[in-house]
């Protein structure tokens, strides 16, 4: 497997195979390798389990992974069935033959979720005897911007924020092999702290939609919440705070309406009781929402300020980039430094195996770009089936800011 031109030259279409597994979504995807259509793309989310419990619960995301992935793999078999059949009637090779390579993530995430994804594309990639690429899926949400395009819209360098349950970070993307970490977070994620003050309120999970709804119902005052380092000269964001902040304006507001109870009611649990104030909770979800949203703002111009001759676009990545409060604080930021912003359809924006295959491409065009010579060091080098998984990025995985020149 010498180049991009011979796979797409052993089958018609070539397409890469893409499993997404890093949390508590189950998805895959196909996708053409000589034009990055958008072929096939399936998830299911597993929010309505994890909901009775504010959070994902590692185990039960394990168990639902092993049940969902291979209901997915049968509708993808039907799907290159199907597809093979309005192209070449009568074709009777093995429906997978169109799959010239495999990607799958392997970090970051929870262990035992990623492990299920891995087990799958091992298998996949063995019986195929087909190249398998382990990606980082902070690298994937970098690419959801350019799903089903065949040119990454990065010009002389793209700046990203990249927002989404356990990651908020600041990027400068130069090209594919380019790709600097300048700043995250410190502690909480903004879409972290999003779940969690959804569970104080008992609003369910997951929190990011739940409190943007109660927030934008809102319009009057809002409460004097912090803004996280407001003095501090770095970027890097913190989150623990603002939600503590959250938290005592939540038992500050229970202590003065349980004034009202009699004995009885007050001892008949040792569970904090559900706020039933609507308009208490579009109020705190309101000034939670606009300090947060503040807090990005804050770090993100001065990253503007500092990185800003280094970059023409500006990208807004994760499942939390769907928060439409937080876009049109981005559209105003961008249009004052003279930015062009960019984000993934909204469908895209949380973990999906489309973007890991948009990312898979480039990965194996790069891949191949860089192999050996020797076709034997090519066999042994490209496609090493590995269970290794990680719960963090690994170190080489972005590059330090220095070598963005």
């Amino acid at each position: 497997m010498a180049s991009l031109k011979k796979i797409h030259s052993l089958g018609n279409p070539a397409m890469i195979l893409s499993i997404e597994s890093s949390c508590d979504d189950s998805s895959l995807a196909l996708t053409s390798l000589e034009t990055c259509e958008l072929l096939f793309a399936r998830k299911i989310s597993q929010d309505l389990a994890h909901t009775r419990f504010g959070g994902v619960v590692p185990e039960i995301a394990s168990r639902l992974h092993a049940q969902n992935l291979p209901l997915l793999l049968e509708q993808l078999k039907n799907f290159l069935i199907d597809f093979s059949a309005q192209r070449t009637p009568n074709n009777k090779e093995n429906p997978f033959a169109p799959i010239k390579a495999i990607a799958v993530t392997n970090r970051p995430g929870l262990s035992v979720t990623l492990s299920e994804g891995v087990c799958m594309a091992n298998a996949l990639a063995l019986s195929l005897n087909i190249p398998l690429l382990y990606l980082n899926h902070l690298k994937g949400h970098i690419y959801s911007l350019f799903i089903g395009q065949m040119q990454a819209k990065i010009g002389k360098g793209l700046g990203i924020l990249l927002v989404s349950g356990g990651h908020t970070q600041l990027l400068l993307m130069r090209d594919f092999s380019h790709i600097a970490l300048i700043s995250q977070s410190l502690d909480d994620s903004f879409g972290e702290s999003f779940d969690k003050v959804a569970k104080m309120l008992s609003l369910g999970y997951p929190g990011g939609g739940i409190v943007e709804s109660f927030a934008r119902k809102y319009d009057g005052t809002l409460l004097p919440l912090p803004l996280p380092l407001k003095h501090d000269k770095g970027l890097n964001f913190s989150f623990s705070g603002l939600k503590n902040a959250v938290r005592l304006e939540i038992q500050k507001y229970a202590k003065s309406t349980d004034k009202n109870l009699n004995q009885q009611e007050k001892i008949q649990s040792n569970q904090p009781k559900s706020i039933e104030d609507k308009a208490f909770i579009a109020q705190i979800c309101a000034s939670f929402q606009s300090a947060a949203c503040a807090h990005l703002l804050d770090k993100t111009r001065k990253f503007f300020a500092r990185f800003g001759e280094k970059f023409e676009y500006f990208g807004v990545v994760g499942g939390a980039s769907a928060n439409l409060t937080l876009r049109a604080h981005i559209e105003s930021l961008c249009k004052e430094f003279g930015k062009t912003p960019l984000y993934a359809p909204l469908e895209f924006c949380s973990d999906n195996a489309a973007m890991m295959g948009r990312l898979g491409i480039e990965a194996l065009k790069h891949a191949l770009k860089n192999a050996p010579k020797s076709p034997a060091e090519r066999t042994a080098g490209f496609s090493p089936l590995s269970d290794a998984i990680y719960p963090k990025s690994l170190p080489e995985d972005f590059i330090k800011e220095y070598f963005i020149s």
